[in-house]
């Protein structure tokens, strides 16, 4: 095989000048595009992490805050539990002073009437004495007499009572 030194100096050339004008006009344009493209590449790959990082920021912030509302509403709750007792409790010494209130009230209603009532029948004892006393005498006492004898069966008929 035998080699032409002027065709092989010509194809050299002939490549050479292709690679330049090549170089030149189509590889610096498509190293370009490419650059470009790897650029584009990185910064949505870049935003792509920050997204992925500010989402883990707001999911933990979103936890926080679902664990902060619930231990509000647990809060509120045992606050709530806690004003019933308290009211539960407050009514039931409110109804026990009012019951103790009534029974007092009764007791002085009992004793009012026990009093009207001893009153009463002191009165008709004091009336039924007299009657009887002035039928077993049959005669009429004077006003000043009966009253005497009134006071002397009540106090006897007091002190029995």
């Amino acid at each position: 095989m035998h080699i032409e030194w002027s065709t092989f100096f010509i194809q050299l050339i002939a490549f050479l000048i292709l690679y330049v004008l090549l170089s030149k006009f189509a590889f610096g344009p498509l190293f370009g595009m490419m650059e470009k493209r790897r650029q584009l590449v990185k910064d949505q790959i870049q935003t792509a992490e920050a997204s992925r990082k500010q989402a883990d920021q707001l999911l933990e912030e979103q936890k926080q805050a679902l664990q902060q509302t619930r231990k509000e509403a647990y809060d509120i709750i045992e606050q709530a539990k806690h004003t019933g007792s308290k009211q539960a409790d407050d009514i039931i010494h409110a109804a026990s002073a009012e019951a103790s209130r009534l029974k007092d009230e009764a007791l002085k209603d009992i004793e009012n009437e026990k009093n009207k009532a001893v009153a009463a029948l002191r009165s008709q004892v004091g009336a039924m004495s007299v009657l009887i006393a002035s039928k077993i005498i049959e005669k009429q006492i004077d006003e000043k007499s009966q009253e005497e004898l009134v006071e002397h069966y009540l106090k006897e008929v007091g002190g029995n009572v």
